[in-house]
């Protein structure tokens, strides 16, 4: 028999459910591309995303065939980029398979797949009966039963998991997954939450106890670090040099220009703001220009404290820079400089 809270749940999603390009499709391929691209990033921004994967790699096998730079250059500016070269690895070894898995724990194997996104493609694209927990469903059980222990402990995420397993209707964990997902988004909302029409609001400890804005708990927080980055810009005739970020970096597979990191500031400069999960960096971009290509780049190189150009970085002709994917800051900052603009003119 479906739990009371849970029938609630899935009569509100049949009214207010949200209309989703890959929902309803059945297909493990669309349901995976979208969870992956959602992760960590709001509906609207992650539709836009998932409908340019579908419409330039329709299947897993063409978005296996793609080579990681093509996969990185469509995803620019989405962040968090490990997540597009775990789906490019991911695509391979579904690809290699022949067949997309079909089990959760096989899912869970997948690179970038956790619990959360193993159980939501297992319920959605499999009917598979996992319950699926991440933020909204924190914040929603926290707050309708009354949940104090933190949401980042150990005993927090078995205790909530075991509470949404209890309440998702085996026959129906696919529908009940996407219900709580949206119940969260759009009625229990972090800030402002809708609580004058809630359906649920007769039955919610935090409604009835004046708790809504200290639940769900979380006890870490995390450090910031913060960092200062000069971009230097570099042009000699009609090329700039460029290097790609290596392995186990945040912008892993990314270009960027030469970069020089300080300690400090530099003052009297204005700095781009770029804010990521662990750090803020302060960013700014010097142009150089020199008439023509030298690939010692003597002149530069002195003006940057260094006696030749680093061998990680390479010449490439100016009109080629957006065919490289660069990391959100880097793009932002070409942008202000309006070199993007000036290189097309």
């Amino acid at each position: 028999m479906t739990h009371p809270f849970s029938s609630t749940i899935l009569a509100w999603y049949a009214q207010n459910g949200r209309q989703l390009p890959w929902r309803g499709s059945g297909d493990p391929y669309a349901v995976w591309l979208s969870e992956i691209i959602l992760q960590q990033t709001r509906i609207a921004q992650g539709t836009d995303y998932y409908l340019r994967f579908m419409a330039t790699w329709p299947t897993v096998e063409q978005l296996a065939a793609a080579t990681q730079d093509e996969v990185l250059r469509l995803w620019q500016g989405l962040g968090y980029y490990s997540r597009a070269r775990h789906l490019h690895e991911a695509a391979q070894i579904i690809a290699a398979r022949g067949s997309f898995p079909d089990t959760y724990d096989a899912i869970r194997r997948l690179p970038g797949v956790g619990d959360y996104t193993a159980a939501a493609i297992a319920s959605m694209a499999f009917g598979l009966p996992h319950a699926a927990v991440d933020g909204n469903v924190y914040r929603v059980l926290s707050r309708h039963f009354g949940i104090a222990t933190p949401i980042d402990t150990t005993a927090g995420k078995h205790e909530f998991q075991a509470l949404a397993n209890e309440l998702c209707p085996p026959h129906e964990a696919g529908t009940w997954n996407q219900a709580m997902m949206d119940f969260g988004a759009i009625q229990c909302t972090p800030t402002s939450p809708r609580c004058t029409d809630c359906p649920l609001q007769e039955s919610c400890f935090a409604l009835r106890e004046g708790s809504i804005d200290s639940l769900p708990v979380k006890l870490k927080k995390v450090k910031q670090r913060t960092r200062y980055f000069t971009y230097y810009y570099i042009r000699c005739g009609h090329k700039t040099a460029i290097r790609q970020r290596g392995a186990g970096d945040i912008w892993q597979g990314l270009w960027e220009p030469v970069l020089l990191e300080t300690d400090h500031p530099t003052p009297g400069v204005a700095t781009l703001k770029h804010v990521l999960t662990h750090q803020t960096i302060f960013a700014h971009m010097v142009e150089m220009s020199f008439p023509r290509t030298q690939e010692s780049m003597p002149q530069p190189a002195r003006l940057l404290d260094i006696e030749t150009l680093p061998n990680d970085y390479r010449w490439i002709d100016e009109h080629e820079l957006e065919q490289y994917a660069v990391p959100r800051l880097v793009q932002r900052l070409l942008k202000e400089k309006r070199i993007f603009k000036r290189v097309k003119g």
